[in-house]
């Protein structure tokens, strides 16, 4: 796995960045290789979602299916009651929203196995602007009965998450990036789908996080403990099904809560930890995330600050929350 010694988004200096979306088409590959049931579509995007790295590997399981978004999420859902596994990928913006009916409808609805592979989702998409910088995906997804949602954090996780969504039976929506991410696991790793995991111990405040949001919680964690206040980080890579256990049982254990993504605050893993906490656990939260705004063209970096989705934001929202 490539991966560079400078610092990138959400990234120290010296910190290795790998690319999500280079993980998910090597391991197409991979599965392809080993024999994997698997066809692969796109919408004219394989070389920004890299799924056409598979095209190159399997010209005859690759079907580009152009800019129709909605037709490709179609013939994904009737390909799967033929006994094959369909990824599908495109843009976040154009899976979870222009083809959304679709979604809902051909495989929620029928329920049929087909794995969604979304890239380019949120703030760190960057220049493209906010037309294109997704920030209500995991919203979506999340809100469709029976389907399986996804959030790696490190191409690491991702390499896993893809291979936990083959064999998982059923509808998965996997949330990618364009940027590179710092990498956070551990080569031995092991990903489970609906199951947290604690990548540090605190007792004062616990910090959740998915996707880019865990690395910024442990950054965050970092800063706080510089101040004398310790936190867990609880890194959340399933938003469903959630891990609902893990997350009371560390709450009862803490003064606080905060958690943070690159995606609104309403609606995806705030949302999601603030209705649970409020029903069986109530107690201070606070949410580090996008506030009921679009995004902007801009640096990812520069995006992250400007939108409050930083290490600082979440020593912040400790110290209210505290």
């Amino acid at each position: 796995m490539a991966g560079a010694e400078t610092a990138g988004v959400g990234g120290k200096v010296g910190t290795v960045m790998d690319s999500l979306r280079d993980a998910y088409g090597d391991t197409l590959v991979e599965l392809g290789n080993e024999g994997a049931n698997i066809i692969v579509f796109d919408a004219d995007l394989a070389g920004s979602t890299r799924t056409s790295k598979f095209a190159k590997a399997f010209p005859e399981r690759f079907f580009n299916m152009g800019a129709a978004e909605q037709g490709m999420v179609a013939a994904a859902a009737g390909a799967a009651t033929t006994g094959v596994v369909p990824f599908l990928s495109t843009f976040a913006m154009f899976a979870t929203g222009r083809a959304y009916e679709f979604v809902r409808q051909a495989v929620g609805v029928g329920h049929q196995n087909v794995k969604i592979v979304a890239t380019h989702a949120g703030l760190t998409v960057g220049e493209d602007g906010g037309t294109h910088q997704c920030l209500e995906d995991l919203a979506l997804m999340c809100m469709i009965p029976g389907l399986t949602v996804l959030s790696p954090a490190d191409a690491i996780e991702t390499k896993q998450a893809i291979r936990a969504a083959y064999a998982h039976q059923g509808p998965v929506y996997v949330r990618l990036t364009r940027d590179k991410f710092p990498r956070i696991h551990a080569e031995d790793y092991q990903f489970q789908i609906g199951k947290g995991v604690v990548m540090r111990e605190g007792k004062d405040v616990l910090l959740v996080g998915c996707g880019l949001g865990t690395s910024i919680c442990l950054d965050g964690a970092e800063l706080l403990a510089a101040e004398g206040i310790e936190a867990t980080v609880l890194h959340m890579p399933t938003l469903k099904p959630f891990d609902r256990e893990t997350l009371l049982a560390l709450a009862k254990r803490h003064k606080a809560v905060v958690t943070c993504e690159e995606h609104q605050i309403h609606g995806g893993l705030g949302g999601i930890v603030a209705e649970i906490l409020s029903e069986a656990h109530p107690m201070p939260v606070r949410r580090v995330g996008v506030n009921d705004q679009f995004g902007q063209s801009g640096k990812p970096d520069k995006l992250l600050e400007a939108y409050g989705v930083t290490p600082k934001a979440v020593v912040a929202a400790a110290k209210a929350a505290l």
